[in-house]
């Protein structure tokens, strides 16, 4: 069986929340391949060597879209992307659109630790 593909994608507020996180489900992720934009990405990789992670571009360098093409062509298992509300975003349209991607291809999306925590028992479950 392959490894899960997951994206990994948060806003630079939620960061340390996102780094937090992963490494709270470290053991899953180590036997998962993460695909990250370009600073979230490295932020796990300093937190958390050795995980499996592909870096995309930075999300307002076109990362978002990076991630939103391989939803479109089935490449990914599941998107969390902790999102910070309460902040204006220059690259809003980017973050609205793979969105909308995640809705339209029915991929498991979590936006908060809550729903992230969901995703993972599930995928767990289903091992």
């Amino acid at each position: 069986m392959s490894k899960l593909k997951l994206a990994l994608v948060a806003h630079d507020a939620c960061k340390p929340k996102l780094v937090e996180w992963a490494s709270n489900h470290r053991d899953f992720l180590l036997e998962t391949r993460i695909i990250a934009t370009g600073t979230t990405g490295e932020r796990l990789k300093e937190a958390i060597p050795a995980l499996d992670i592909t870096a995309c571009k930075s999300g307002p360098l076109g990362g978002d879209q990076q991630i939103g093409a391989m939803i479109c062509e089935g490449r990914l298992d599941g998107l969390i992307f902790f999102i910070d509300s309460l902040s204006p975003m220059p690259h809003d349209v980017d973050v609205k659109a793979l969105t909308r991607l995640a809705i339209v291809y029915n991929l498991p999306f979590a936006c908060n630790e809550a729903t992230a925590d969901c995703i993972i028992h599930e995928f767990q479950r289903n091992a």
